[in-house]
C-alpha cells in the first residue's frame, strides 16, 4: 500500500450552509473531537467569511486541510483530525 491509498472518502458530513462565523469554526472543531483521530470530515460552508476564515482557524488548531472544492453555491472542505500525540490524554 502506498501513501495514496489512504481513504479521501470521508467518514462523516457536516452541512454548515447557513451558519455564521464563529459559530461554523465551533461545530467543525466539536465535531472533529468526537471522531477517532485520523478521521476525514467534510465541512460544507458558505462563500465570504466562512470559507475564508474556518480553513485557516482549524489549521491554527493543529487540523489538517486535504481539499477544498468549489461547489458552485458552497464549498465542501475536507479536513482531517490528526493522530494523537504525546499532548493528549
Amino acid at each position: 500500500m502506498s501513501h495514496s491509498d489512504i481513504s479521501t472518502t470521508p467518514d462523516a458530513q457536516l452541512d454548515l450552509r447557513g451558519t455564521p462565523c464563529p459559530i461554523n469554526f465551533v461545530r467543525t472543531k466539536l465535531r472533529l473531537e468526537q471522531m477517532p483521530p485520523g478521521s476525514l470530515l467534510e465541512v460544507w460552508l458558505d462563500p465570504g467569511e466562512p470559507i475564508e476564515q474556518v480553513p485557516d482557524s482549524l489549521t491554527m488548531e493543529g487540523y489538517g486541510i486535504e481539499q477544498i472544492e468549489d461547489r458552485f453555491s458552497f464549498f465542501a472542505v475536507r479536513v482531517r483530525r490528526p493522530e494523537l500525540n504525546q499532548a493528549e490524554c
